[in-house]
């Protein structure tokens, strides 16, 4: 094939034509558009994405090949359900080479779910949306009020099922109906139910009926809606639907606190029979009377065996004031008992108290002082008479060793001129001084001679 630009480069001398990246995309994107403009392409979705900017870029993949698409804001809004990885899906679109990246694409503008319908696919995506957020949960769900007075229907004003809820519910007990009217079907409906929903919850009602026909699943799709759903479950009113038949099970029966297979089922559901009702409060009130006959019987049983128990209330007054009397006289021995050793220490206390009265306890220090003041003057006059005698004794020794009574018997004490006795002659000398000391008294004398005497075992 020969390669046509609009405005072919200058090639080299030797005539060799030498283009530029954007010249051979450019081209090649103008190739591949004009002859697959216009195809259908089916693959699995993976690596998707969804910027703020509200396009979507994922990739088409098989067993062999991928390929790149992009769907922008205005094609995907257009879309009935939402795409994720994993989905078979059939795009419609063009292929073309995006030329920033050299990448080979597909622009989709339309798709549809490879298999189920489109229609299907986003109501089974929002029964998975809707579960996962509780709104299935029997945990929500509301009782229904056993005896309800008013009954909000919200349903066609023109179809079938309204007169039948409405003669059901007046066979089966007088209440107050009120209906509130609303298009079920139609690109309106969803939109209209919804509202007429939140008027019905408003009004007081003991229990909403939500409910049509049989029909079609396109007849039927407005409660399949997100804004329905949610709708049911935002009511403070418990709510019974009933939409179609009994094969035909709904979001807004899912997310409802009770379903019924048809409208008719749905009133007989909200109201009990009266008549059904007056005959089981009759059977009620037997069985609550015979009960009570029964319990008044064996009541009355009971308390004559507790009366036969019981015995004569006086006997049992008299036996009471018996056991006082005895209690009465065991407290009042108790309390002698208990008086009489009380007594007795405080009598020992007395008795220990004035035992430590200042006056007595002076009053024996005081005898306790005088008897050992006695035995002081006692001892010491018996160790004065010993001390004496051992005086005398001493002073007669003492008198016997004393040098005055030596010279008392014509004895005399030499003394030279210091005072001193002189003891050996061979410390006198002729004309010293010396002094004789007699009993009576002193005589000072001279030495004049010296003459030493011989031994008295000397032998001459």
């Amino acid at each position: 094939m020969q390669l046509k630009l609009d405005d072919p480069p200058q090639g080299p001398p030797d005539g060799t034509r030498v283009y530029s990246v954007s010249h051979v995309v450019r081209l090649a994107a103008r190739q591949i558009e004009a002859r697959f403009g216009d195809v259908w392409v089916e693959g699995e979705i993976s690596n998707l994405r969804c910027p703020s900017s509200g396009h979507i870029y994922f990739t088409l993949k098989d067993s062999r090949a991928q390929l790149a698409v992009v769907m922008f804001r205005s094609t995907a809004a257009r879309l009935k359900f939402s795409l994720e990885d994993g989905l078979k899906l059939r795009c419609r679109g063009k292929l073309s080479i995006y030329d920033a990246q050299g990448r080979f694409q597909l622009t989709a503008d339309a798709a549809e779910p490879a298999g189920a319908g489109a229609q299907q696919l986003a109501l089974e995506q929002l029964r998975r949306k809707l579960e996962a957020e509780g709104l299935f949960s029997p945990a929500h769900k509301k009782p229904l009020p056993l005896l309800p007075r008013t009954v909000a229907v919200v349903t066609s004003p023109t179809g079938a099922a309204l007169k039948d809820i409405i003669r059901v519910l007046h066979d089966r007990c007088p209440v107050r109906v009120v209906v509130c009217a609303t298009p079920v079907q139609g690109v309106e409906a969803p939109g209209e139910i919804a509202a007429t929903l939140r008027r019905a919850d408003r009004l007081g009602a003991d229990i909403i009926i939500l409910g049509r026909g049989g029909g079609s699943s396109e007849d039927l799709s407005a409660f399949n809606a997100e804004g329905v759903a949610r709708a049911i479950f935002a009511a403070k009113t418990p709510i019974i639907s009933a939409v179609g038949h009994e094969t035909d099970v709904t979001i807004a029966d899912l997310v409802a606190d009770r379903r019924a297979p048809t409208p008719t089922a749905a009133a007989e559901l909200a109201v009990p029979v009266m008549v059904e009702l007056l005959q089981q409060l009759t059977h009620e009130r037997g069985r609550l009377g015979r009960a009570a006959h029964q319990r008044l019987r064996d009541a009355t049983l009971r308390l004559e065996r507790l009366r036969r128990r019981l015995g004569s209330p006086l006997d049992r007054v008299n036996r009471s004031r018996m056991r006082l009397d005895d209690a009465t006289a065991r407290l009042a021995a108790l309390a002698a008992r208990l008086a009489a050793r009380r007594q007795e220490v405080l009598s020992r206390l007395i008795h220990r108290l004035a035992a430590q009265e200042p006056r007595a306890r002076l009053a024996r220090h005081r005898a306790a002082l005088a008897a050992s003041e006695s035995r002081l003057v006692h001892g010491t006059r018996l160790r004065l008479e010993r001390s004496r005698g051992g005086l005398a004794r001493l002073a007669a020794r003492l008198d016997a060793l004393s040098p005055l009574a030596v010279l008392a018997r014509g004895y005399g004490l030499v003394l030279d001129h210091a005072g001193r006795v002189v003891r050996t002659i061979d410390t006198l000398r002729p004309g010293d001084p010396h002094a004789v000391r007699l009993a009576e008294g002193r005589v000072d004398c001279t030495v004049e001679r010296v003459e030493r005497l011989p031994a008295p075992d000397d032998k001459d």
